[in-house]
Order: C-alpha cells, then sequence, then structure tokens
C-alpha cells in the first residue's frame, strides 16, 4: 500500500520517517468519540490510528460549554482529578423570556460541586486534547493534520480503509469508525446518512467574554470552581430555538440554538439574536464590561432517534455526531456524554468482531444492541417526540409571553381593586397570546407524557 509519513513521537502524535501503515481499526475523528473508540480498541490489544483534521485534537471543534461526565466513571476512573475543568456546575437555570420580563427556575446543589460531579464546563480545545492522551498513552497512533478524503473498498465492496490527503496515502484497516461529526462525508460515501433535511438540524452561535474570575464569582453567586449554567427560552424572536450562558473560569459563553431553515426564513443573522441575549435585562448585568474573545458557530444534528442513520456498514461504524446522537430534549442539550458513550460502545464491538472474524455489518450488530441497552438509545427513543414539541409554534412563539404575564399577573398588586383568581389571570393570558385553554392542557399533557 501506499506509505505515509507518520512515525510516532514521545507524545502518540506523528513524526517524520515514512512506513506504510496497516491497522486493526482507523478511527476518523479525534473529537470525545473518536477518542474513546480508539482508547476501547487499544485497551482490548487492537492497533488503532486516530486520524484528526486538525492541528490538534478539538482544535476545531464547537459546542455550547458543559459536558457531563458521569459517563467516564467506568473508563477512566477518578477522571475528575485530571479532567481540565473550568468550573463545576453547581447551579442549573430554565428562563423563560420575553423581551423585558424572565422567569426562571433555579436549582442549585452544593452537591455537584463534590465527587463525583454532575457537569462541568471545559474548553473544548483542552478537553479533547486530554481525551486522545488517554488513547495515545495506551498505543493509538494519533495522526494530526491529516483529512480522511475518502474511503477504501474491497473487490465486495466492503470497507477496508481510507484514503488520506497526504500525497494521496492510505491507512488500512479491518474497520472504520467514522467520528468525523456532524454531516459526516464519510457516512455519506457510505451510504449511511439519508439526504440531509435541513428541519433536522440547528445552527449553534457563541461567543466568549472574558470576565474576571472575581466578577464571575460575586455576579454568579459562586466561589473557587463552581459554575453556573443557564438555559433560555424565549429570546429568538420566535425563531424556533433558545439562548445559553455558561460560566468559565474567567470567561462567560453565550450564545443561541436556533432551527436552521427558520433562521433563513427570518433573514436574521444569528449575531443579531446573540446581541439581543446579551442586552436582555435579566443577561445584561451578568456581562457588565466584559469583552469578546471569540466567535463560533457549529452545526447540531436535532432530529433526534428518527433521523439517525444506520451505525453498521461492511467494515464501517458510525458513533456520536456523525450518527446524530445529540439529544435535543428541551430541558436537556447534551452530546459530548453521547459522544463519548457510543465511541467507546464503537470500540469495544469493533474489538469483538474482529475476534469473531465478522467486521461485516452483521459482524457489528453488537454495537446498536449495546446502545440500546445503554442511555444513549435508551434516552432517544424515550423523548423521540421532544424535538417536535420542543420546536412548535406555541412552545416557541406564545408560550414565554403567556407564562411571563400569568406570573406578572398573580404577583401584581392590584389595590384596591380585588385580587383575581388563578384561572381568570390564566384565561386573560392565553387570550392576549392565541392560545386556548384546550391547547394549553394538551400540550401539557403532551409534555407530561414525553417527560414523564
Amino acid at each position: 500500500m501506499p506509505e505515509l509519513d507518520a512515525a510516532p513521537a514521545s507524545d502518540g502524535t506523528t513524526g517524520s520517517h515514512r512506513e506504510s501503515l496497516s491497522f486493526d481499526a482507523v478511527v476518523v475523528g479525534a473529537g470525545p468519540a473518536g477518542s474513546a473508540a480508539a482508547l476501547a480498541l487499544t485497551r482490548a490489544g487492537r492497533s488503532v490510528v486516530l486520524v484528526e483534521r486538525g492541528p490538534f485534537p478539538g482544535s476545531k471543534n464547537v459546542y455550547g460549554g458543559v459536558v457531563y461526565g458521569r459517563v467516564l466513571d467506568g473508563i477512566i476512573p477518578d477522571w475528575w482529578e485530571q479532567v481540565p475543568v473550568e468550573r463545576w456546575v453547581v447551579r442549573r437555570s430554565t428562563m423563560t423570556m420575553t423581551g423585558s420580563q424572565s422567569l426562571s427556575v433555579d436549582y442549585r446543589s452544593q452537591a455537584w460541586g463534590a465527587p463525583p460531579f454532575n457537569g462541568m464546563t471545559t474548553l473544548r480545545s483542552q478537553f479533547d486534547s486530554w481525551m486522545a492522551a488517554q488513547a495515545t498513552r495506551s498505543g493509538v497512533r494519533l495522526l494530526t493534520s491529516t483529512v480522511a478524503t475518502g474511503l477504501l473498498r474491497d473487490d465486495r465492496g466492503r470497507v477496508i480503509g481510507v484514503r488520506t490527503d497526504r500525497d494521496g496515502a492510505s491507512l488500512s484497516a479491518k474497520v472504520v469508525i467514522a467520528c468525523d461529526g456532524v454531516n459526516s462525508f464519510l457516512a455519506k460515501e457510505a451510504g449511511m446518512l439519508p439526504r440531509a433535511e435541513a428541519s433536522h438540524y440547528t445552527l449553534g452561535v457563541k461567543e466568549v467574554l472574558e470576565l474576571p474570575r472575581g466578577a464571575i464569582d460575586e455576579r454568579f453567586g459562586v466561589r473557587s470552581h463552581e459554575g453556573v449554567d443557564i438555559e433560555m427560552l424565549g429570546c429568538t424572536r420566535g425563531i424556533p430555538g433558545g439562548g445559553f450562558l455558561y460560566t468559565n473560569a474567567e470567561t462567560v459563553s453565550v450564545g443561541v440554538v436556533v432551527s436552521l431553515p427558520h433562521l433563513a426564513e427570518a433573514k436574521v443573522r444569528p449575531e443579531e439574536l446573540v446581541a439581543e441575549v446579551k442586552d436582555h435585562p435579566s443577561i445584561a448585568p451578568y456581562l457588565r464590561g466584559s469583552s469578546l474573545r471569540e466567535y463560533s458557530a457549529h452545526l447540531i444534528p436535532e432530529g433526534g432517534y428518527d433521523t439517525m442513520p444506520p451505525l453498521a456498514a461492511d467494515g464501517m461504524l458510525v458513533a456520536g455526531d456523525a450518527a446524530a446522537m445529540t439529544l435535543a430534549a428541551g430541558l436537556w442539550l447534551e452530546g459530548v456524554n453521547f459522544a463519548i458513550a457510543s465511541g467507546f460502545s464503537a470500540g469495544q464491538a469493533v474489538d469483538r468482531a474482529i475476534a469473531a472474524g465478522d467486521c461485516s455489518a452483521r459482524g457489528l450488530a453488537s454495537y446498536r444492541a449495546d446502545l440500546e441497552r445503554q442511555f444513549v438509545l435508551a434516552d432517544h427513543k424515550r423523548l423521540r417526540k421532544a424535538p417536535a414539541l420542543i420546536l412548535s409554534d406555541r412552545v416557541q412563539q406564545r408560550y414565554p409571553g403567556l407564562i411571563c404575564d400569568l406570573v406578572e399577573g398573580m404577583f401584581t398588586v392590584t389595590n384596591p381593586t380585588p385580587k383575581l383568581g388563578g384561572l381568570r389571570i390564566t384565561r386573560a393570558a392565553a387570550a392576549k397570546h392565541g392560545v386556548k385553554l384546550r391547547e394549553l392542557a394538551a400540550d401539557t399533557v403532551r409534555g407530561m407524557r414525553i417527560f414523564g
């Protein structure tokens, strides 16, 4: 096969002499899914190359800002003692808002700020590099600044490796694991991804703002490594989606996630929506005096369980965002934990398939079976109807104002007029926002069935 300039350096990255490369597995994409897959395989004694298009893992990755680390418990013991954490999230707030109102359900738990922790803010450039380092220390070959340009197939059409942009050189393997992100080119070439439907995707846009650590501690009511996660509904001009704010050590991440086709129809630039979130009277005091460090955008697969591609083909698996494994269910917007779990399971499935001598789609079928038993597909399946409810017209455009007006009506003192009853206030708020009480009741029941 063609030679590739890819000898391992002492840190597991590539060096300078040339050799012909063939592996048990090629993993494409050194994000959390890819590093977890490679780690599972090398622990099983398999030879693995991890291909990353960026100059280092995490250099090209974007996400909101919170990682839920429980999935790491069985993969990297005492991971919280090593992980490059910015802050441990001890306060979670869900905010419903209009242009001048907001209602927050604010929960705080000091238990979340101690081992084994719940969620953390971290920077992908650091977190992904840390995950990849776990793999390289176990023997994985990390090949950076390299693009997998296409698939290699044998005369029966089975995937047997990838071509790269390094002088047309190739990497052969018994199995390829595609962890190359949303809109995966490898999964498309394999015929595993259906035609992309814009309605199944959202655009996440984020600004990282610099603030002194002391200012963050004081304004958000935290200290030391404690952090805050604020999720928002009603801040996107009625475009289906929502907003977020996360505290890092000395920065704050703030942004929006919005429906791709609706954003195009509205003819609104996403940075305008972020600016409006930052200027909202409930958010602006947190950000006073901050300065912009970074602006980024990322496509997110939010179609859920029913839009996931086949996970296995002859000689190939897909994991993480490439398999649409982002849980977008209103109360939860999670991706990194699903990527880690799916990647690790993919690595284990490949090990079993190689041991059995069957790397066909049938031989790799244990991968999906594993995910069905785990939270990865169990949660997606149970919450498969959540995206349609959360992104519906009433939830996005009418309920934020209805809820805020309802609470305002309950708390407004009307002396000398007698206080109105809760039902009259609800009817008035619903009528103002064009919602019938039977629609409100139906959506409540629907939500209870989905989330119950």
